[in-house]
């Protein structure tokens, strides 16, 4: 099925511009919010998968109100915490939209968080903007929509995925990237080996057809999943034996761990520290 777009919202009045790639039968993927965006319309009510940044969030609901078949949204689901899946939650909340989550991303958004690598502050979310409907493992809606729980740390630990059988599209959120090194979240759970076990996680939910949407970048097929679990695996099994060694994550990244990566990846610096120091923060939560 070929994935061309389908409709662009201009930026107006400082908006962002929205595009819009039809993914199968009101099915949609809309770019430009923060985050890839999934929608789906019907008779019985629009389902977003996450939410774009909220600086982004009124220009992200007119893209949505636009779309064919559209009409009032009434599920958003958050696949992690983090600023660019929950950027609508203030205003979708408000308006009493279900907000699914799996629990301990609600329990991040209940909370102050500061990265300690960067400083870089987050505020909780207002009682409105939380999720109000969260889940331990998997769960299905009404219209057969599945969802569950990456419980490998792939990003943070409370990623989730959801499943359209209809469209055989799967969303994941940031347990998978398509462009660039992922975020290394580690202070929220997230880690390389998580990385490795969560996208052999995506693939054993999805089937050879399936195509995944990522958090970040284009749509991902089964193939792609393969060769990052392959880069993935290999970057884990490096660090890990540089781990045993006693060596630090300066050593590594001065190691070059990923450097065959790198032509298509970008440079790994930032990666590798931070993928290094996660296996101190899971292996040893408490040193």
């Amino acid at each position: 099925m070929p994935y061309a777009f389908a409709q662009s919202s201009s930026a107006r009045n400082g908006q962002a511009a929205i595009t819009t790639t039809k993914l199968g039968e009101n099915l949609y993927l809309l770019g430009g919010a923060g985050a890839n965006v999934v929608v789906h319309t019907g008779s019985d009510g629009v389902l977003m998968v996450d939410g774009g940044l909220a600086e982004n969030a009124a220009a992200l609901g007119q893209a949505v109100a636009a779309l064919p078949n559209s009409g009032p949204v009434k599920t958003l689901f958050n696949t992690h915490w983090h600023p660019q899946q929950t950027g609508s939650n203030q205003s979708l909340g408000a308006a009493g939209v279900a907000i699914i989550a799996q629990e301990n991303t609600r329990l991040w958004l209940t909370e102050d968080i500061t990265w300690p690598w960067n400083g870089q502050k987050f505020k909780k979310l207002p009682k409105i903007a939380q999720p109000n409907k969260t889940f331990y493992t998997t769960g299905t809606l009404d219209s057969g929509i599945r969802y569950g729980y990456i419980s490998d740390a792939a990003h943070t630990d409370g990623d989730l995925y959801v499943y359209f059988p209809q469209q055989n599209i799967l969303a994941v959120g940031d347990a998978a990237y398509g462009q660039g090194w992922p975020v290394m979240d580690w202070w929220t759970g997230g880690w390389i080996g998580g990385i490795v076990g969560g996208l052999q996680r995506i693939q054993s939910v999805a089937n050879k057809t399936t195509k995944i949407v990522p958090g970040q970048g284009p749509v991902l097929s089964h193939d792609d999943i393969t060769a990052q679990i392959d880069m993935y695996g290999n970057i884990f099994d490096r660090l890990n034996q540089m781990l045993n060694k006693g060596h630090s994550p300066t050593e590594a990244v001065e190691a070059k761990v990923a450097k065959e990566y790198e032509a298509k990846m970008g440079n790994s610096d930032e990666f590798i520290r931070r993928a290094f120091e996660s296996q101190w923060a899971y292996l040893s939560p408490d040193a």
